[in-house]
């Protein structure tokens, strides 16, 4: 039955996801906003939804020290999978569709944006190591000043992406799945949709997602429980995977319509995102569980990854100006190696 759940919860994520992709790209064509900004803030977070949901609830809502480990595991999980295996999925979606691409696998991007967005990211998430590794536990009142910092620098960056020049053509845009359904449309056939069913299309589509997430995330712990699996591989490793489907499932979507700046975008914005506002939650609310010590090096480990993961696909992007889908199957190599080092540390322990 578990399984059967988890095949229903991938369909319904998939049908979410195709139905997202194609209503964020005609809000943001609404909006009159950039292709950076549609991929990198609106798409970015509303499919970081379902993963930033576990940690906020864990640690706002549940309370206990054990709640807030689960919490602070759930935030170091989700950017070390966009590092890694996002990056290594799209990279294969890529690949493999390199024939039908006028480019091969030359990824059609704009590598500014895409080094601006790594380079906030690098600021964010480090500021936020640093903050487990440096502060102490007590007072508090010093995290919470790193909280409100990487608020202000998450909006900035929304701003700067929102300000950018529009780049989204009517002619680039599929038909709106639910145009149909708007009662209240206008008779010519050409005449786009209304803002109102853009917009009941995206909220329907956030709520498949989010449900999908939440029925995947239940059937993998009851599959992992019932074949015996560790807890600690669960918690690092099985769920960041159902979390992340949706990163993972719209890259695809748009990388096999050419719209890669929408498929890059999409992961590295939802990096800036859980880098900075679900950071500062645990900053402001589980500080003393925000800690890098002998009991959570596993865990943090995991940031260290994310950051080589990052440096080794765009360092050289930024050095040539250009980015191919072979360059991002390197995130899958440092997701194996760190899935080794969970084996180890759960041997050991």
């Amino acid at each position: 039955m578990d399984f059967v759940l988890l095949l229903f919860a991938l369909v319904v994520i998939l049908a979410g996801a195709g139905l997202f992709t194609n209503g964020i790209e005609w809000f943001g064509r609404k909006l009159g906003l950039a292709e950076g900004a549609v991929g990198s803030v609106l798409a970015a977070v509303g499919t970081a939804l379902p993963e930033t949901m576990i940690p906020i609830v864990a640690i706002l809502f549940a309370g206990g020290a054990a709640s807030n480990e689960v919490g602070v595991g759930a935030i170091l999980g989700a950017p070390f999978m966009l590092a890694t295996l996002a990056m290594f999925v799209t990279g294969v979606a890529v690949v493999a569709s390199a024939r039908g691409r006028a480019n091969g696998d030359e990824m059609v991007v704009d590598p500014k944006v895409l080094a601006a967005d790594m380079r906030t990211f690098a600021i964010t998430y480090g500021l936020a190591i640093g903050a487990a590794i440096v502060l102490p536990a007590d007072p508090a009142w010093p995290k919470i000043g790193v909280a409100i910092v990487l608020v202000v620098i998450y909006g900035w960056y929304v701003k700067r992406h929102f300000e950018a020049d529009p780049s989204i053509d009517i002619e680039d845009l599929g038909p709106l799945r639910f145009n149909r359904l708007d009662r209240g449309r206008p008779e010519d056939p050409d005449a786009p949709p209304r803002l109102r069913i853009v917009t009941v299309q995206v909220a329907f589509a956030l709520g498949l997602i989010i449900a999908g997430a939440v029925v995947f995330v239940d059937a993998v712990e009851h599959v992992s429980v019932s074949l015996g699996v560790s807890e600690v591989l669960l918690a690092l490793v099985i769920a960041p995977i159902a979390t992340e489907l949706p990163e993972k499932f719209n890259s695809i979507i748009w990388v096999r319509q050419g719209k890669d700046t929408l498929a890059m975008g999409n992961i590295t914005g939802a990096m800036v995102f859980q880098s900075a506002i679900p950071v500062s939650v645990a900053l402001i609310w589980a500080p003393e569980t925000w800690v890098a010590g002998p009991g959570s090096l596993l865990a943090f480990g995991s940031a260290g990854i994310a950051f080589l993961s990052s440096a080794m696909i765009f360092l050289p992007m930024a050095r040539r100006g250009r980015l191919r889908g072979r360059g991002l199957l390197i995130g899958g190599l440092f997701y194996l190696g760190y899935l080794a080092i969970v084996a180890v540390g759960i041997g050991l322990g």
